[in-house]
């Protein structure tokens, strides 16, 4: 697909809303894991990759955070959203730019939504790193499961590419 080409994905897709409304994350990941990642993450402790992303809100402008997995895969960097259509995945569509944290140090990037025949490899490389983490999202497809199966799974999940910004980053 163009990269230069416009990704609509319909936030109102009932198959994946209903999806993702049934995996709501639990109390836990929300009240605690969630909370120590993003802790961690804040004092400039990565846990196997995480970042808090900050990205400005499509309505408010306000700048938004939460933390996410970064993928390093074959010379790029992706972000994921193993949850679908997540604020931060809508956000971050919207705005085409973002910075990534971790403790006192941050880069800005701009983002570059794949197309859903784009995804396969990205998806598997993911699920490979993050799968006891965020496999439930995925409805049993995983690191091992045919290209097939990953292309099923894409249209339900966002991936980003990153890229860095011309602007200056610290750290």
């Amino acid at each position: 697909m163009d990269s230069d080409s416009p990704i609509t994905p319909n936030p109102d897709d009932s198959a994946a809303k209903a999806h993702f409304e049934r995996k709501r994350p639990g109390w836990f990941t929300t009240n605690v894991f969630n909370r120590l990642i993003a802790a961690l993450t804040g004092r400039g402790v990565s846990v196997l990759g995480s970042r808090v992303l900050e990205v400005k809100g499509r309505s408010s402008g306000q700048p938004r955070r939460t933390p996410v997995n970064l993928l390093d895969f074959d010379g790029e960097r992706y972000l994921v959203a193993p949850r679908g259509e997540t604020q931060w995945a809508r956000n971050l569509r919207a705005s085409g730019e973002g910075r990534l944290l971790v403790g006192k140090r941050s880069e800005i990037f701009t983002a570059t939504e794949l197309g859903d025949d784009e995804k396969a490899p990205i998806l598997r490389a993911y699920l490979k790193r993050w799968k006891f983490e965020v496999g439930v999202f995925f409805d049993g497809v995983g690191p091992d499961s045919s290209d097939e199966q990953l292309r099923g799974a894409a249209p339900k999940h966002p991936v980003f590419r990153l890229d860095a910004s011309p602007r200056a980053s610290n750290g």
